[in-house]
């Protein structure tokens, strides 16, 4: 505990440029709140005006919190009960809050004075800096527990201790955790390597790309198949093959209706474009149409722009059915499954979907995220055993064994059409080239991101088109490269 406090005390000192007037510390009587008392004890020692707010009964103090107040005293300190209007008036002389009054141990909603100390942060517009994780927010799923945006605080900077937790990488704790700092507390590596972990974030560093051998062809680096495109979807399946050929693919070919065959031929450049007749069988028609191609392929993407028919669904019956190359069902080939789910537990092949959230509640029949995102994807991941790519803000990719991992790259200016396109082009790509599938979803989910930071941050997150990010997948890659 006295580790943790240096480590807040230190966050307050840089966040205030080593010079605050006065800080405010907000504690429960948990060993969250003991952090903030040591914290605080750390401050007066630093010759620091710093006053401390109890929330909650101080016969509940844990000992090792009360071995912290004891040396709150010896600096000068006192533990305050919560008064709020005492609080709000010294607040507006404060640099710096810390808030320690609840940790990773939260539950429930947080109410009484509690709520009234998050709010009153939250109002102050003073800097903040929380204790393990902000007040209010799930660990488990970076929800907020009282449901309103109010309900729990919100930090510039975030020190946790040992190791991070899901809640600070998924929305909203992770916009509410500010920037995440992960400091050591004495607990043995060896301990925290030994333990079990399901859950594991994809960072800078994580994703490390092989360079190539110089006596290689194109046939080394994968044959992708995409099927995609339908009349007034001209766009969709052309950003996933030039996607696909912009991340390394060495043949990309791309199926389309002969109907918009013309116009996604004129698109393309170095992919192989071929018409595909529509007739009312087509689903059977298509599947005997591309069989050969299949057969050679080593990736097939199957949805962008596609149409969401009954012609769709048996497509994709087929293909996962009779194909033994993976298999990634993005847009309209998800669409496809919804309410057939039950056609993922016969595939004869490795299944990778890429829903939004709206596709995936679609799939579920469900009307929400009981018990979060996180919780949601690994149930439908273990259940059908196929990997699923959940994407937005963190975008979750969940395996069939119950591990998931979530990324950390990407900007708003992802948020448009055509974005996803560009994202399974990629992974059709890395899976084409012989990555470990695992490895290719993780590692085209984080260039994919990356891509669209390095874009907005040439353009600006309102002006990017998915053909700016395509444009910065080779800078992303670069980065990632050996």
């Amino acid at each position: 505990m006295r580790r943790a406090a240096r480590h807040i005390a230190d966050a307050c000192l840089e966040l205030a440029d080593d010079e605050p007037r006065a800080v405010a510390v907000f504690c429960g009587a948990g060993n969250n709140g003991g952090d903030g008392i040591g914290a605080a004890a750390e401050l007066l020692r630093a010759g620091v005006l710093t006053r401390v707010f109890l929330i909650g009964d101080p016969a509940r103090l844990t000992p090792d919190s009360l071995e912290m107040a004891r040396r709150l005293e010896e600096y000068g300190g006192v533990l305050e009960g919560f008064d709020e209007a005492v609080a709000d008036a010294y607040l507006r002389r404060c640099d710096v809050i810390i808030d320690a009054i609840f940790g990773t141990g939260l539950s429930r909603p947080i109410e009484g004075d509690a709520l009234a100390a998050t709010r009153l942060i939250n109002a102050s517009g003073v800097r903040v800096v929380s204790a393990d994780i902000p007040t209010g927010i799930n660990a488990d799923t970076g929800e907020i527990l009282g449901g309103d945006e109010a309900d729990a605080v919100f930090s510039n900077i975030t020190v946790t201790f040992t190791t991070a937790k899901p809640g600070h990488f998924l929305p909203p704790g992770s916009v509410y955790s500010g920037e995440l700092r992960v400091r050591g507390i004495g607990i043995p590596r060896e301990s925290v390597d030994s333990t079990p972990c399901t859950v594991s974030a994809v960072v800078t560093g994580d994703i490390i790309l092989p360079r190539r051998a110089p006596d290689t062809h194109k046939y080394d680096y994968g044959d992708v198949l995409i099927i995609a495109g339908s009349l007034g979807y001209t766009g969709a399946p052309v950003l996933a093959a030039r996607a696909a050929s912009c991340s390394g693919a060495g043949l990309v070919r791309l199926g389309v209706p002969d109907e918009i065959y013309s116009v996604a031929a004129s698109k393309c450049s170095g992919e192989v474009v071929f018409p595909i007749s529509v007739d009312p069988d087509f689903g059977v028609g298509i599947w005997d149409v591309i069989s050969a191609r299949a057969e050679k392929s080593d990736a097939i993407l199957i949805g962008p722009g596609l149409g969401n028919t009954p012609s769709t669904l048996l497509l994709v019956k087929n293909a996962l059915e009779k194909s033994d190359k993976p298999v990634i069902l993005d847009a309209d080939g998800i669409n496809a499954l919804s309410g057939n789910t039950d056609i993922l537990d016969n595939a004869a092949c490795p299944v990778i979907l890429t829903p939004h959230d709206g596709e995936f509640l679609r799939l579920t029949g469900t009307g929400g995220f009981s018990g979060g995102r996180l919780t949601a994807a690994r149930s439908f991941a273990c259940s059908r055993g196929c990997i699923l790519i959940l994407k937005g803000h963190r975008t979750i990719t969940a395996l069939p064994d119950g591990s998931a991992y979530i990324n950390t790259t990407g900007s708003p200016a992802l948020a448009k059409g055509g974005s996803g396109d560009v994202l399974s082009g990629v992974l059709a790509a890395l899976i084409g080239q012989g990555f470990p599938i695992k490895d290719a979803c993780l590692a085209a989910v984080y260039l994919h991101g990356l891509a669209g930071e390095i874009a907005a941050g040439r353009l600006g997150e309102y002006s990017v088109t998915p053909d700016d990010i395509i444009g910065a997948l080779p800078q992303a890659f670069l980065s990632a490269a050996e």
